[in-house]
This record gives structure tokens, C-alpha cells and sequence, in this order.
């Protein structure tokens, strides 16, 4: 397989776990409380273990050694939604009534995918390495 069709495999593999852990796997209990002022540790703690929880199955088929790179996942999506939430709760914005929310989950889910972009390029890279070292 060629490094372009293997990259482009990869980037679809994170977009279908960034749709199946953000949309399909949140619960209303995630959904409402992992953006609150208070209480959202649980919830988005569960909701970026199941982000980890498919990055692990992923990185585990292609380069079983970068385990790692599900921990980091947990990281920054915690880290991308709590920026969310704090923003959205500073600006007093009503989510999904006013403009300001949609760009800002617009900046959230760029974020995300900047982060599987990256997460792709580092398994074709330790891929092909490790075909050559081979």
C-alpha cells in the first residue's frame, strides 16, 4: 500500500472513531454535564476514555508501540472540550442558539481533527520505519 492510500486509511479510521465517541457514544449524562461549571470531571473524563479507548484499538492494529498516543488523545480532547466549555460558559453563549457557540464548536471539532491529522502522520512514519528496519 502506498504512503498516500495508507494515510488517507488512517485519517478515515480517526474520523469514523471521532464520529462513533462524540456523537454515537455520548450519552445525555456526557453531553450535558462535561461542559458544566461544575461537575463535568466524570463526564468528560468518560467521554474522552471512549475518544483513547478507539485511538488504543486503532494504534494497536497499525503500531502496537504507540500505545502512548491514546493517553495523549485523552489529554487533548479533555483539554479541547474543557476549553470549550469554559469559553462557552465565560461568554454566557447559549449552545446551539447563537453564532458564537457554533464557531466556537466549529474551532472544537478543527481542533480535534488537527489532533487525528497528527495522530496518522506519526503511524505512517513509525510504519514505514518499521518496514525499512525490517
Amino acid at each position: 500500500m502506498s504512503a498516500v492510500s495508507c494515510f488517507a486509511l488512517l485519517c478515515a479510521a480517526f474520523i469514523v472513531k471521532h464520529v462513533l465517541a462524540d456523537f454515537v457514544l455520548q450519552t445525555q449524562w456526557i453531553w450535558e454535564r462535561k461542559e458544566s461549571l461544575s461537575g463535568w470531571a466524570a463526564p468528560l473524563a468518560a467521554h474522552c476514555g471512549w475518544h483513547a479507548g478507539i485511538t488504543a484499538i486503532i494504534v494497536l492494529v497499525v503500531v502496537p508501540r504507540l500505545w502512548w498516543l491514546a493517553v495523549i488523545d485523552f489529554v487533548l480532547h479533555a483539554a479541547i472540550d474543557r476549553g470549550k466549555g469554559v469559553a462557552v460558559a465565560h461568554w454566557r453563549i447559549e449552545p446551539m442558539k447563537e453564532k458564537r457557540w457554533w464557531l466556537i464548536f466549529g474551532i472544537d471539532q478543527g481542533l480535534h481533527q488537527l489532533t487525528h491529522v497528527g495522530f496518522a502522520y506519526l503511524l505512517l512514519v513509525a510504519r514505514q520505519s518499521s518496514a525499512i528496519a525490517a
